[in-house]
């Protein structure tokens, strides 16, 4: 009996006779076949329903998407130059009754597809097409510019010949609507100065943007990472000098369990804190593992991944094991390199947290000191390359060095080394058309920019208590003063005399030199005008569009601090270059964290005309805004600023 073909092998044979039989047809029966198959799709396409109509749309884009990722750049410029020809020929056939029915079907898809988009997709559009267009008018003649105006005015002329009372009614209107908007948005009008006294419930001010930022559009062209349009050139990686390796991506099926691709992947990341403790190597208060309620294989796989990827644990093993010694202790120097091994291969940072790690004074600050006994590690160097890998194996499953102290810059004539700060500021950026390993951890990421920020705190630290000759200036004179009050202390008891400069954050003479500030705005321009609070917000669209799939806001508190950064900014600039309040003489602005973990700051605002008191009642209402007269504001006011109702039902559930 023969063999039956599959379905597959049914359809290569079908396509390979096809394709044969079209080969020898002539011109004329092509161009039949060709009408005949339009016809049978145009059937199809009436019957099918609106659901097959998107799966439809929806695979074909698929399919479009892969195949042009696929093609090279010449191919693609082929692909272009055909499709412009074959336009140009379909234009040039149609009558104008065809060309009319085309051009109101392509603004009704463009009218419906920009529906859909969001506001953030919406700006990122208008961006990519402002800069197409700069790019095309600068290539431009004065010549082609000339005939390009006179056509637009030609075009604008047949356009409004043909419409109706009603659409040039809503013409004029539309207008009206954007004059008022500009005028309030330009600094130069009238209107924009003290606008914040003339608020109109009829204008839409979401759309003046006055505090968006959009999306990341801009790519550094040394290390593309991803960054917003306002954000400095040199944040991501210092021009170029900041080069580090991309983490490893993680094996299967970690990866799968980070990306939502697996069955457990919700509970592994709700415990992904918990798995990482099991599997870490730094854990140096316990004397045991806590397992809990987890599941034995979970343990197997923990030891298996450890044991096939991390370069720490196999050469860990290698050395231990080859040694019988009952008291052996293996010591890894920061600044030594085994013989014949690759330099990086042992080297790490160590500090997490300045006060869970401490290192002793008998072997060096620098050390990693291993207990082949209870296989506990009991020191951990401040800045040693191998620290993160072993605190966060999860993470690092391939064993990736962190920072160290000799890192150099690239490009650099005086041999600079890479700085705590700008090394971790390179890890936290998003790199494009990349697997951005680190920011899928969620909660272990938000525990690991808190423990790289102590590392930071803590080289800085070292760094100037090693550089006091060079700080301290004779000015500093309290301790000595408070020696001389005191006959009774002793100096030798007080401690070693470190000097915080007023240029680290949060020091005693930063505040100091802050607070004199303040002073000096008060004692020459008096009270302040206006106390404004800015708060952060998880729903802003430029935190949502760039989150991954299936994360939160508060699992991604890089993207949070940068959106809040960059908001802040914005409104600063509308209150003293737009002057929406008046012309401002100074102002201060101080950034807190709410106590459930957002981000906000308050700005006192000094006005070069004080403000009256019956203008306060323009800017300022207790109560809340008619529903019907102004939705808008009614809608803000009551999702961000109503905290919740009193009454008897919360007196009943205190009770």
């Amino acid at each position: 009996m023969p063999k039956r073909k599959s379905q597959l092998s049914r359809h290569t044979s079908q396509t390979r006779a096809a394709t044969v039989r079209r080969l020898g047809e002539t011109s004329s029966e092509h161009e039949q076949g060709l009408a005949n198959e339009t016809e049978y799709r145009s059937r199809a396409r009436t019957r099918e329903s609106s659901t097959e109509r998107s799966q439809r749309l929806a695979y074909y884009r698929q399919y479009m998407s892969d195949t042009r990722d696929r093609e090279s750049s010449i191919e693609r410029s082929q692909r272009l130059a055909g499709q412009r020809e074959i336009t140009s020929e379909t234009c040039a056939r149609e009558t104008s009754a065809e060309r009319s029915q085309r051009l109101a079907n392509l603004r009704q898809n463009i009218s419906e597809i920009r529906h859909r988009k969001s506001s953030i997709e919406r700006c990122q559009r208008l961006a990519s097409q402002l800069a197409i267009t700069s790019e095309s008018r600068a290539r431009k003649t004065s010549a082609e510019r000339s005939q390009r105006l006179a056509s637009n005015r030609q075009n604008m002329t047949e356009i409004r010949a043909r419409e109706s009372s009603t659409e040039r009614s809503q013409r004029l209107i539309a207008a009206a609507q954007r004059r008022r908007t500009s005028r309030i948005c330009s600094r130069s009008a009238p209107y924009s100065n003290r606008s914040a006294f003339n608020y109109d419930p009829n204008i839409d001010y979401a759309k003046q943007n006055a505090v968006t930022i959009g999306a990341m559009t801009k790519t550094c062209p040394k290390c593309f990472a991803k960054k917003w349009s306002d954000e400095p050139n040199g944040m991501c990686c210092a021009a170029g000098k900041v080069i580090l390796p991309d983490i490893e991506e993680p094996p299967e099926p970690v990866k799968s369990l980070l990306t939502n691709a697996h069955p457990h992947s919700m509970h592994f990341l709700n415990n992904i804190r918990k798995y990482n403790t099991l599997f870490q190597m730094t854990s140096f208060g316990a004397k045991e593992i806590r397992e809990g309620n987890f599941m034995p294989t979970f343990k197997i796989e923990g030891q298996t991944a450890l044991n096939s990827q991390n370069e720490y644990i196999r050469s860990f093993k290698y050395n231990l094991q080859s040694n019988s010694y009952d008291n052996l202790k293996l010591i890894i120097h920061a600044d030594r390199t085994p013989q014949n091994q690759y330099r990086g291969r042992y080297n790490s940072p160590t500090t997490n947290e300045v006060a869970v790690l401490l290192v002793d004074k008998d072997k060096g600050p620098r050390d990693i000191v291993l207990h082949c006994k209870d296989g506990q590690l009991k020191r951990v160097s401040e800045l040693h390359r191998a620290y993160d890998p072993l605190q966060y194996p999860s993470v690092f499953v391939k064993g990736d060095d962190g920072y160290y102290l000799t890192i150099q810059q690239q490009g650099s004539a005086q041999n600079k080394t890479v700085s705590c700060m700008q090394f971790y500021a390179r890890r936290l950026m998003i790199i494009e058309n990349r697997f951005n390993t680190l920011h899928y951890y969620r909660d272990l990421f938000s525990q690991y920019c808190v423990d790289m920020m102590a590392k930071m705190i803590s080289e800085r630290l070292n760094f100037i208590s090693r550089n006091q000759q060079k700080l301290r200036v004779n000015d500093y004179i309290h301790l000595r003063d408070a020696l001389n009050r005191d006959a009774n202390v002793n100096a030798a008891n007080i401690g070693q005399h470190v000097i915080l400069p007023s240029s680290f954050i949060s020091s005693p003479r930063y505040m100091h030199e802050k607070t004199q500030d303040a002073m000096t705005y008060v004692r020459n321009h008096r009270r302040t005008d206006l106390f404004v609070t800015f708060t952060c917000n998880p729903e802003w669209e430029e935190i949502k569009h760039e989150l991954f799939s299936g994360q939160r806001s508060f699992d991604r508190h890089d993207i949070i601090a940068r959106v809040f950064h960059l908001k802040m900014k914005k409104l600063i600039k509308l209150f003293t270059k737009k002057e929406v309040f008046g012309k401002v003489k100074c102002h201060m602005v101080s950034v807190e964290w709410q106590k459930r973990g957002l981000l906000h700051c308050h700005m006192l605002i000094w006005l070069e005309n004080k403000i009256q008191p019956d203008e306060i009642d323009k800017i300022i209402v207790a109560e809340l805004p008619h529903k019907d007269n102004d939705p808008a504001l009614f809608d803000i006011v009551t999702k961000n600023m109503v905290h919740g109702r009193v009454g008897n039902k919360i007196q009943r559930r205190r009770v």
